[in-house]
């Protein structure tokens, strides 16, 4: 849920951006592409660290609270993708968008599956693993942005 919740910050901020500089030069495009990449790390090892932390200092989180909201999520995420699907191969602007967007539904889907694990177990192990998980998917993710915006920012300085 935590990861669902800083995400959807991340998006707001990633929509505005990428909006911001869309028919800008190539090399501004990047620099934000570059920009919104190291966010992205920085909150894959937020999530990571800070749901390591919690499962060993907070306990077993709401297992019916983390499904009704990844449900919720899902459905705003799900109408995300299926707009942005057609620029999942643009410039690392407009790809970094799709992959937030990517990232928030595997990520809802993610978080109601732990809901059910943590509900069927009473453990917070579920909830671990999905975070963990999402944790590699926003670093995964970061890398293909910042290696696409380097290119482009390099080709476009040449």
């Amino acid at each position: 849920m935590q990861a669902d919740a800083l995400h959807f910050l991340g998006d707001a901020l990633t929509y505005s951006l990428s909006l911001a500089v869309i028919g800008m030069s190539l090399q501004r495009r990047a620099s934000v592409a570059i920009a919104k990449a190291v966010s992205l790390l920085a909150m894959g090892f937020w999530v990571g660290g800070s749901t390591v932390w919690r499962f060993f200092e907070a306990g077993v989180p709401e297992a019916s609270v983390m499904g009704w909201i990844g449900a919720l999520a899902l459905l705003a995420n799900v109408a995300s993708v299926l707009i942005l699907v057609r620029y999942k191969d643009g410039d690392a602007n407009v790809r970094s968008v799709w992959l937030c967007s990517r990232n928030d539904a595997i990520g809802n889907v993610a978080v109601m599956i732990a809901a059910l694990g943590v509900w069927d177990t009473a453990t917070g192990w579920p909830d671990l693993v999905v975070a963990l998980g999402m944790s590699g998917l926003f670093l995964t993710s970061a890398t293909q942005i910042f290696r696409q915006g380097i290119g482009e920012w390099r080709k476009a300085v040449q």
